[in-house]
């Protein structure tokens, strides 16, 4: 403390880049300072800091098995959030002068970089905006913020005593109920779990938290209920979602998009009070819709698209402004090649031509390359084991191919299926239904080269937000990647894109997300961090959204073969 002292009073009133000295690792008593990185002017990001413990004093029933572990992180996160937004002061000076601040998790649980806990310490990394005159050093209101407040954050987040454990232990309990539940599934024989009482409905479409008031609490279908034994909670009940097809049908506004969005979001484990907490969904799952005017790369959709005018083979299809169903094929084709046993798929958000092509237009239209989806649905589970669910409201042919339907009337579900027999009966089909042909998709190969991470003199592979990539002078749109939950995630990706770039030759998809992945799980997120110390803001991305990225880089170039 005296060193960090003293050190304050030296570079008072100096220059902003006297405050460089700082950077090392200070002993303050409770717990040990590190200053890894240095911002190099008030309006630059902030500084990198780390407080570390210095002992663990938490019960080890808290953070014993790797859920758990990752679960408690989360809760000791968002409790230095709450800390921070109680203790510290805030801007005082030139830009971000006496800003602090730790990553801000969304209502998922994810492995992060924002916080550690071993069985010797517990570690917050945290931002800091030295604080400034102008561009001088204020060491007044850095000792401040250092030596007063970030004392007090420690006090009240990272030690027994500072939180309420009984709320730590609900929220790992909730958390290892959830991934249990999710384990389940495929032995159950279902894609997806809701809990009756879920409250699946968001306060506003710019919100993620739960809506709280006039939400309806979910309940099952009898017929649907399935009744499940949790390591924690004991006994729950709530609807199953079987494999195979599911049709969600419904008026405007009933809750179908409401429903599957849930379901999309619930690969992640949430926290408790989220609403969504004891929803679950394969973690594969992916959602799909149509992206106008997304670049393909080299990916085989020739077994949804047949080939194009002129002879061009869709078996390597690229190009750089995808039409509808062009694009909808392609994102369907990519959750294939990495992986996937459920498609999530909206009626709203899709190509109407890829979805369904009635008789009157096969009369009319006889050159016809597109295998419209409703084709496609049985064939991809019957062959590739891909279950869907599939939301609709306006195209009933739909009918003809479910294994059950769903039908939401004002937010509560109900099984329709036996419904949609009589529908069926009243209202055969005035066409027969094709079924396509379904094989998995030709691997691809990535070219490394092709994506250039010059910008000026450096190399630049970083997030921007929730929905951008910046990689190099490319800005890559993520915006239609609906599962990314938080900036972390895309941070990490654009880490995960950048080491790729900086091997060499070509590999496949699946290969270069695997092997970045697997890295990952083996060396920590802090295996990507730019920094000695502290990593950076990262969370944990799903391989589909990696991929997902990739694949929407527009200067990539891919071949299948």
């Amino acid at each position: 403390m005296n060193r960090l002292l003293s050190i304050l009073d030296r570079i008072d009133r100096r220059g902003y880049g006297a405050y460089k000295d700082l950077q090392g690792s200070y002993d303050l008593g409770a717990f040990t300072l590190f200053v890894d990185r240095v911002q190099r002017d008030p309006f630059a990001p902030p500084s990198l800091v780390r407080v570390r413990t210095k002992s663990n004093r938490f019960p080890s029933g808290l953070y014993g098995n790797p859920v758990r572990r990752v679960a408690f992180e989360d809760f000791l996160t968002r409790a230095v959030e709450a800390a921070v937004r109680r203790v510290v002061r805030g801007n005082r000076g030139s830009g971000g002068s006496g800003r602090v601040e730790i990553q801000h998790p969304s209502q998922a649980v994810l492995p992060r970089t924002s916080m550690v806990v071993t069985g010797d310490y517990v570690e917050a990394r945290m931002a800091v905006g030295l604080p400034a005159r102008g561009r001088t050093v204020d060491a007044r209101a850095a000792r401040a913020v250092l030596l007063e407040e970030l004392p007090e954050v420690v006090r009240r987040s990272l030690v027994p005593g500072g939180i309420d454990e009984g709320a730590a232990r609900r929220h790992v309990e909730t958390v290892e109920d959830a991934r249990h539940l999710r384990g389940l599934l495929p032995e159950l024989g279902l894609v997806a779990f809701v809990a009756d009482g879920a409250i699946l409905p968001r306060e506003s479409g710019a919100s993620d938290r739960p809506l709280r008031q006039a939400a309806v609490p979910f309940q099952s279908p009898e017929e649907l209920r399935v009744t499940v034994e949790l390591p924690n909670r004991g006994e729950l009940s709530g609807m199953g979602i079987p494999e195979g097809v599911t049709l969600v049908a419904g008026g405007g506004f009933h809750g179908k998009s409401t429903l599957l969005e849930a379901l999309s979001r619930s690969v992640y484990d949430h926290i408790p009070g989220d609403g969504r907490e004891l929803v679950v969904t394969r973690e594969d799952a992916v959602k799909i819709r149509a992206e106008d005017g997304r670049s393909v790369a080299g990916v085989d959709i020739s077994g949804m698209i047949g080939d194009l005018p002129g002879g061009r083979s869709t078996s390597d299809f690229s190009t750089p402004n995808a039409s509808g169903s062009t694009s909808q094929a392609a994102n369907i084709a990519e959750a294939l090649e990495i992986g996937t046993s459920l498609l999530l798929v909206d009626e709203d958000t899709s190509a109407t031509n890829f979805m369904i092509r009635d008789e009157r237009m096969r009369e009319l239209v006889r050159k016809e390359p597109i295998s419209p989806f409703i084709d496609l649905v049985r064939p991809l589970h019957a062959t590739l084991g891909v279950s869907t669910i599939v939301v609709v409201g306006g195209v009933g042919d739909y009918l003809d191919v479910a294994d059950r339907v769903i039908l939401m009337e004002d937010y509560r579900p109900s099984d329709a299926t036996p419904r949609a027999v009589e529908v069926r009966r009243k209202f055969p089909p005035r066409a027969p239904l094709g079924e396509a042909r379904v094989r998995p998709p030709e691997d691809r190969r990535l070219r490394s080269s092709s994506i250039d991470l010059r910008r000026g003199k450096r190399e630049t592979a970083r997030g921007k937000g929730l929905s951008t990539i910046e990689l190099g002078r490319e800005r890559v749109d993520l915006t239609y990647l609906e599962q990314l939950v938080e900036p972390g995630q895309t941070e990490a990706i654009a880490r995960i894109v950048g080491d790729f770039v900086a091997g060499t030759g070509s590999r496949g998809v699946r290969s270069v997300v695997e092997k970045a992945l697997a890295s990952i799980e083996r060396d920590g997120l802090d295996s990507l961090g730019s920094f000695r110390g502290h990593p950076g803001q990262m969370s944990l991305p799903r391989a589909h959204e990696v991929a997902g990225a990739i694949n929407r880089i527009r200067s990539l170039e891919a071949s299948t073969g």
